[in-house]
């Protein structure tokens, strides 16, 4: 599996941001105001992955009172990683695309608790996207200092004939 690419993910986070704009054009004035309870949920996800990261990474490096990790967890947290981070992006895009609606509505009240309500979803997005990937990087198997980098020298050719 490969890292997590911050380009990829800021492709979503616009496309998402642009598709949430166009969408609330048309579909606004309808809607209920933006409700805030995602903000702790998305922070609290962001502290415990962020202290998975953390703890996992002292596992795998062998730290003194830390016990192994065993490789399906942590294929597991790569795993959830990887899929906080993409979801962490929508939503950043998406609160992006509120931020960027909202901004010249802002005269009125509903608009402008919208607009804060989506700011600090945005906020909160990037705290997630942002452990998700220190979660994702604490996965890696540090380099051993004691190996070369030279690579292994090929394996013996067979006496044999092949065809």
């Amino acid at each position: 599996m490969r890292p997590t690419r911050p380009l990829a993910l800021l492709l979503i986070g616009v496309v998402c941001a642009v598709i949430a704009w166009a969408v609330l054009k048309g579909v606004y004035a309808d809607l209920p105001p933006l409700s805030w309870t995602g903000v702790p949920a998305l922070l609290i996800a962001a502290a415990i992955e962020a202290w998975s990261g953390r703890d996992l990474k002292a596992r795998i490096s062998g730290r003194e009172g830390y016990k192994p990790a065993p490789p399906l967890f942590v294929a597991r947290l790569v795993v959830l990683a990887k899929a906080s981070a993409y979801a962490a992006a929508v939503l950043a895009g998406a609160s992006l695309g509120f931020v960027v609606f909202l901004l010249r509505l802002l005269q009125d009240p509903t608009p402008r608790a919208d607009m804060l309500t989506a700011g600090v979803t945005f906020g909160s997005s990037l705290a997630l996207l942002a452990a998700a990937l220190y979660l994702e990087h604490s996965c890696r198997v540090p380099k051993d200092p004691d190996r070369d980098d030279e690579p292994a020298p090929p394996p013996p050719s067979s006496p044999f004939p092949s065809h």
